[in-house]
């Protein structure tokens, strides 16, 4: 168990920020005094030797007058990394905008505040409990650390999981140890440098992550301790460290979720199944923390075993091979690639670093690699209706009707709609995030166009793209023993829901601050039509019952039936604008080729939007 570091506390506050004084006057003398001041305390007060030398470094020369240490010093100590819904996630470097241990430890402190604050409101005489999971980042480990000892300092049981593993692996944990709440340090597919703090609730909420009003809850009680030096923050070495019960739980519990689903012709679990449609299976990583928890539901499952991208197998947070680490991103899948044509594989795996995502991709002949990737869109299609084939098949065998709801994002193809409807269940959509699908009333199937997908509710209540790779290798290996692709299975979606087509454009902006206010200037001046097909209805996410909460999100529905979703990332200093078309006349290919041809015009026609306004933006 790690032992704190302390430095000479000060009464002074090491999270006090500077005042609001917008950007005009950032750089004058008295507000770079203000700042300094604050950064002054911070560092005194730090429990960390790096951050507190990186601070004082900053300080130094900022007050030589350094520009760059000016701007970096200003980013770091004006205001505070905000918790929300998604909990942290940021830069690791020192200040209260930045990932670091006193971050951490005071987030730690807040949330159990409130912990302890729903115990009394239940009126339960037990003490609170948490489990404490973490990947495979720069920092995790000691954060995680420093969350366990604060957990228990402040009276809570907390429980720290034995090594770095997958998000689902924590999700997972929250409800198979039956305590009030769970912690994952991690960043999920973010930029090498960056690191996040994640919560989940059990009790009533059943391993979900938080949603609002929870977030400001939390956000409260932290602000609360934050105001307090960290020194003060009292920390003990009573938690436990838990052995391989959890990991070994997933398991067993995963691969029967998978088992359940197949064919009954399937070998018993973890026997080598060696007929001639075996898959080759190529799996990548992505220097996260998968890849263990991933081949041991694999094997338990009766599914091939997989040849790894061995560049990218081991954990590693500078993540040396991939300039971002998601697998959505171009260039990540490169090894990928290459490892599937060395091999002649029929079919590639590809967790991001925390395994929470999953993408797909099979041998193609139009793409120059030898493999196209599957979109999120694409693979929930695949997913969901075979969710809904499975759960349909069991209803009727018990002979009771269909029951339960498929569930997708707003911002993900609306083709799951029609899978629905085909099979009698309930359909939803949700705001983005899982927090949201996983609270879905009975639950099926659920997904997110970002490679998010919920394949078995009563395992995970969240994203898991472990149990997602597994359904998918399955799903992949039984149309191999009928002679098909998945390039068929989605001829045949096509011919049967008619063919849903999707895209993203997406720009990189210079700051989370900068997507928003684009996303206001698009509020602001709202588009009439795109191309020469008319927006017939808005619908703006912000306003009072558009939505679960109010949300930053522009919907708009065109004439011939399209669809343009408008958001700023939550994560990441992204614009997102999500693209949906539609045909059903003609065969498979007909109709591919008519709702493509829509996307590839509208997508045009976005884009020219969107430069319109940053062009009119930069002149202002």
């Amino acid at each position: 168990m790690a032992s704190s570091e302390t430095a000479s506390p000060r009464k002074a506050r090491a999270a006090a920020a500077p005042r609001d004084t917008g950007t005009d006057d950032a750089a004058t003398p008295a507000h770079l005094a203000e700042v300094i001041a604050v950064a002054t305390a911070w560092a005194d007060a730090d429990i960390d030797a790096s951050t507190r030398a990186e601070a004082r470094a900053l300080i130094e020369r900022s007050s030589r007058g350094d520009d760059a240490a000016i701007a970096e010093l200003t980013a770091a100590f004006s205001g505070r990394l905000a918790f929300g819904t998604a909990g942290l996630r940021g830069r690791i470097g020192a200040g209260p905008m930045r990932m670091n241990r006193v971050v951490v430890s005071q987030t730690s402190a807040g949330f159990a505040a409130y912990l302890w604050e729903e115990a009394r409101r239940r009126g339960s005489r037990d003490a609170p409990s948490v489990v404490i999971g973490y990947d495979g980042r720069i920092g995790s480990t000691i954060f995680a650390r420093d969350a366990a000892e604060v957990m228990s300092g402040a009276g809570i049981a907390a429980y720290l999981l034995p090594e770095a593993g997958p998000t689902p692996l924590t999700a997972f944990a929250v409800r198979h140890l039956d305590v009030s709440a769970g912690i994952m340090i991690t960043a999920s597919h973010n930029p090498p440098r960056d690191n996040g703090y994640k919560v989940y609730l059990g009790d009533d909420d059943a391993g979900s992550q938080i949603a609002p009003p929870t977030d400001a809850a939390i956000a409260a009680h932290i602000e609360r301790v934050a105001a307090t030096p960290v020194a003060e923050i009292r920390r003990a070495h009573g938690y436990s460290v838990l052995g391989s019960g959890v990991a070994d739980a997933y398991v067993s519990e995963t691969s029967a979720a998978v088992l359940a689903g197949l064919p009954q012709r399937v070998e018993s679990p973890g026997v080598a199944i060696g007929t001639d449609t075996d898959l080759r299976v190529v799996y990548t990583a992505m220097h996260g923390v998968g890849a263990e928890l991933a081949q041991r539901v694999f094997l338990s499952s009766g599914l091939p075993r997989v040849t790894p991208v061995r560049e990218q197998l081991a954990p590693d947070g500078n993540f040396p091979t991939v300039d971002f680490p998601n697998p959505e991103e171009p260039g990540a899948l490169d090894l990928s690639y290459r490892t599937a044509r060395a091999v002649n594989a029929d079919l590639i795996v590809a967790h991001d670093p925390d395994a929470d995502r999953l993408a797909l991709a099979a041998p193609h002949p139009s793409e120059a690699s030898g493999y196209r990737r599957l979109t999120g869109n694409e693979l929930g299609l695949l997913l969901g209706w075979r969710a809904a084939e499975r759960a349909a098949a069991r209803a009727e065998q018990r002979q009771v009707p269909v029951s339960g709801a498929l569930a997708c994002t707003i911002v993900s193809s609306p083709v799951l709609r029609a899978v629905a409807d085909a099979y009698g269940f309930e359909y939803a959509e949700t705001l983005s995030g899982f927090k949201w699908v996983s609270r879905v009333p009975g639950l099926v199937f659920g997904f997110e166009e970002a490679l998010g997908y919920l394949i078995h509710p009563a395992v995970v209540r969240d994203k898991d793209g472990i149990s997602a790779s597994a359904d998918a290798i399955a799903m992949v290996r039984e149309l191999a023993s009928e002679g098909r692709t998945i390039w068929d299975r989605l001829d045949e979606a096509s011919e049967r829901f008619g063919h849903f087509a999707s895209g993203q454009v997406t720009l990189r902006l210079a700051s989370m601050a900068a997507a928003s206010a684009l996303t206001a200037r698009v509020r602001a001046q709202p588009p009439q039509h795109f191309g020469a097909t008319a927006v017939i209805e808005t619908r703006d996410l912000q306003e009072p019952g558009a939505a679960e909460v109010p949300a930053d999100v522009l919907r708009y529905d065109l004439a011939d039936g399209s669809r343009v979703m408008i958001r700023p990332s939550g994560t990441e200093p992204k614009l997102k604008v999500y693209l949906d078309t539609f045909s059903d006349v003609g065969a498979a290919a007909e109709r591919r080729a008519t709702a493509e041809r829509a996307l590839g015009d509208l997508e045009r026609s976005v884009r020219q939007y969107l430069e319109a306004l940053q062009t009119e933006a930069r002149s202002a």
